[in-house]
């Protein structure tokens, strides 16, 4: 008997337990959605520079760096947004002892506000030392604060749709239960239109540089109660 009773107090119990855990509000599940289009403005720019012989004499590599450095400076651009990449120089590499003829080459990023600064810069070093030329990534200032308004706005835009959609059958909105980000796009690389820039093969050509804008995309689930 009192093993029977113990059951039934715990089943009891447990019966209790279930039915306060289980949520018994009125819900409306609801997608908000927000977007805009930037355009960068800020462009990591690769340049790559190598010694060249010049008929029985070497250009080395700290000529043409003093060149690039020069010309960065006069450009406006900080030392801090002057990097060295990579380099491949007769200071560290072997080769240097084994080959009298080996070239050393170094590879420099910028970090530039302003594209159109580049070819300005590319035309005071020397062409035959540039080695190559791009682009290797990009930024935009504003990207953290850009993307907490369009988190907000994807919200309100959840609360108005749902808000909306109960109207339409006599309900009234409640406060929201959970809220979730969804299907966030990652900024989207930028597509750069008829860029030339010179190097050890080419000359230096003017042109139009078009940045298409970085398209940010972001939805938020939320989850509202219906009021009785």
């Amino acid at each position: 008997m009192k093993k029977l009773l113990t059951f039934v107090l715990i089943s009891f119990f447990a019966a209790t337990t279930f039915a306060q855990s289980v949520d018994l509000r009125r819900k409306i599940t609801v997608t908000g959605n927000a977007e805009t289009e930037v355009t960068p403005d800020i462009i990591y720019f690769s340049i790559s520079l190598k010694e060249y012989l010049n008929g029985k004499s070497k250009i080395s590599i700290s000529t043409l760096e003093n060149q690039l450095e020069k010309a960065v400076s006069a450009a406006g651009i900080a030392k801090a947004d002057f990097t060295i990449n990579n380099l491949s120089s007769y200071n560290y590499v072997p080769e240097k002892k084994k080959n009298a003829d080996f070239l050393a080459s170094k590879q420099y990023r910028l970090k530039l506000h302003d594209l159109s600064k580049i070819n300005k810069i590319l035309d005071a070093v020397d062409d035959k030392g540039i080695q190559s030329t791009g682009i290797d990534g990009y930024d935009y200032s504003g990207i953290e604060a850009l993307k907490s308004e369009l988190k907000l706005k994807a919200l309100k835009a959840a609360q108005t749709k749902a808000a909306f959609l109960l109207s339409g059958i006599g309900e009234k909105l409640g406060n929201a239960i959970d809220i979730q980000e969804i299907n966030n796009e990652p900024m989207q690389q930028p597509v750069f239109r008829s860029m030339m820039m010179k190097t050890a093969s080419s000359d230096a050509v003017e042109s139009d540089i078009d940045f298409k804008k970085i398209k940010l995309n972001y939805h938020i689930q939320a989850v509202f109660e219906i009021l009785k």
